[in-house]
């Protein structure tokens, strides 16, 4: 169950390749292609691990779906419950599986930090995103 959980975790929380792009790309106007790059994983009372994504169960690619308010990963797409847009960055949350997810996306370069936390393990994420 927990490697389920973490596959659905890292399949919300994902962005990927270059930072060139305008910044208007990443303002929430435009569908996103993204992956992650450097992941780790903390369970309570327990020393966190930094590791692969793929390690994690992470996609390697999910598509972020503004107009719809999706998160599409390959196995399942997760609704988006809230964004909010505010000094340089884009703020997405929702829940998923009992576990509650932030994406943040920086507005001018398309990074990413994102987390997944429950009452026992969190989950944190980095990355990069590109227009789709």
């Amino acid at each position: 169950m927990l490697k389920s959980l973490r596959m659905t975790a890292v399949a919300i929380l994902v962005c990927s390749t270059p930072t060139w792009v305008a910044g208007a790309d990443f303002d929430g106007s435009k569908p996103l292609l993204c992956a992650t790059i450097d992941a780790h994983f903390c369970e309570i009372g327990e020393i966190c691990y930094r590791t692969l994504p793929a390690i994690l169960g992470a996609p390697d690619f999910v598509h972020l779906n503004f107009a719809k308010k999706l998160v599409i990963g390959s196995q399942r797409s997760i609704p988006i419950r809230y964004i909010e847009s505010g000094d340089g960055q884009l703020l997405l949350q929702g829940t998923e599986l009992g576990y509650g997810w932030s994406i943040v996306l920086d507005t001018k370069t398309g990074g990413m930090s994102a987390t997944l936390v429950n009452r026992d393990d969190v989950f944190v994420l980095f990355g990069t995103c590109t227009p789709s």
